[in-house]
């Protein structure tokens, strides 16, 4: 065992397996502390670093056109230079040329015609507004456990929504907070202590305030997943802290960083800003991560480590899945859906995604265009045998090569028995009458 393997044994014993201590800020403390370790733990050694520097590679080459087409409307109400600060913010931690970068790619924002596009430029763009957004959603499904991403319609109605309605939002917040900027009263109390004190300290807060309501929107919109409004709130929040620290030292490194200028030139200011934009998804995805952890704390030490289900786990939610459903059905209400199934039996939707994909395969539910679980036929021809041979032959077609294993006669004989009782207890039985017996309270 590495050092670093038993550095991390030991801390996940300290953390993980220990008994109440007699003194309780101890306890409140390293229940505290199981969160930096579960991120920095998935730093070093999950997909987080991949995934990010895959979104730097999608930046690269859809920043302008998103921009672009983000831009648009605001282009035809001649607002669009009105988010040129919120560009400038964003480039600030990369030195003193970061005004001259955000000019230059709002020269770029400004050539974009849509006369000049044409029909295939213009295809071209939505894919690639649609591409950036799809990546961002998967990186954040990963974070959340999410097997099964949004349908097609649901991507092009969502995606291209928040693309029109968040460019205006962004202008009016920014159009209104100038306006009470630009009020006498605000004067007023800027002249007089200790309102001036607590309005410059509010300007000086303000953008890093914003960051934090933008990445709790994500936090809350993008997973395809159902978020609690707490969880998101505390990634942003713990985000935007990360995000303003990480640029005011970023931008530190950069102002002391004369040999880079001098290596690279030209190239010096363009290398700064892909490593911020790097740094950026990063700490974006940081958040992600630490909103699922709040909402699922159970997950601390998993971690972003395959779920495996065992094989009566996975008999018992497909049974479960299967009565769910076949309540809801029979009581008129709205289907399940995945995301609100895996909430309420407290499992990540990536575990569950691999059962109900085992009844579908079996032809024994239905994912509709708006994700909803339906039953693929009547209640009545579903047997429970069906459902328990949906999820347990299935791993003995998995396991296809092993099909001719030199068993003991002895041992085939004890496990034929046990197969026998389960399917005899069950024999006859259909969906219908298991849904018709009370549920639990």
């Amino acid at each position: 065992m590495t050092p670093f393997a038993r550095l991390r044994e030991r801390a996940e014993r300290l953390l993980f397996d220990r008994h109440d201590l007699p003194v309780k800020p101890a306890n409140w403390l390293l229940d505290l502390l199981r969160y930096p370790f579960a991120l920095v733990r998935d730093l070093l050694t999950g997909e987080l670093n991949l995934r990010a520097m895959s979104l730097v590679y999608t930046t690269l080459l859809s920043l302008v056109p998103l921009a672009a087409f983000a831009f648009a409307v605001l282009k035809g109400l001649d607002v669009h230079r009105d988010l040129e600060p919120l560009i400038y913010e964003f480039l600030k931690p990369i030195g003193e040329r970061a005004f001259e970068l955000t000019e230059q790619f709002m020269h770029f924002v400004d050539n974009v015609r849509g006369d000049v596009l044409g029909s295939v430029g213009l295809a071209f763009l939505l894919y690639t507004v649609m591409s950036t957004i799809q990546k961002l959603e998967e990186a954040f499904n990963f974070a959340w456990h999410v097997e099964r991403p949004r349908s097609i319609m649901r991507r092009v109605s969502e995606y291209l929504s928040l693309m029109v309605i968040g460019p205006i939002f962004l202008v009016v917040v920014i159009g209104m907070f100038g306006a009470i900027a630009d009020h006498r009263s605000m004067a007023w109390l800027a002249s007089h202590e200790p309102f001036g004190t607590i309005t410059r300290t509010l300007g000086l807060l303000g953008p890093y305030l914003f960051v934090t309501v933008v990445f709790t929107f994500l936090y809350a919109f993008v997973p395809n997943t159902r978020v609690r409004f707490r969880a998101a709130l505390i990634g942003g929040i713990a985000a935007g802290l990360l995000w303003a620290a990480g640029g005011a030292l970023f931008a530190k490194v950069v102002s002391a960083s004369t040999q880079m200028v001098a290596i690279y030139a030209g190239f010096a200011i363009f290398l700064a800003a892909l490593i911020w934009i790097y740094f950026s998804w990063l700490i974006l995805l940081i958040g992600a991560q630490l909103s699922f952890y709040v909402q699922n704390p159970r997950y601390l030490r998993v971690g972003q480590g395959q779920v495996r289900l065992t094989s009566a786990l996975r008999e018992r939610l497909a049974f479960t899945v299967m009565l769910l459903i076949a309540r809801k059905f029979i009581a008129g209400d709205p289907p399940w859906r995945q995301r609100d199934l895996a909430e309420d039996l407290e499992i990540p939707g990536s575990a569950l995604a691999t059962v109900i994909g085992s009844l579908e395969r079996a032809g024994l539910l239905t994912l509709t265009e708006d994700e909803e679980l339906v039953p693929a036929r009547d209640l009545e021809g579903i047997a429970l045998t069906d459902i328990l041979h949906a999820v347990r032959d299935e791993r003995q077609y998995e396991s296809w090569l092993l099909w001719r294993a030199r068993t003991e006669p002895v041992a085939d004989e004890v496990t034929n028995s046990v197969e026998a009782g389960m399917r005899e207890r069950i024999a006859g039985m259909t969906l219908r009458e298991l849904a018709s017996q009370p549920a639990s309270p």
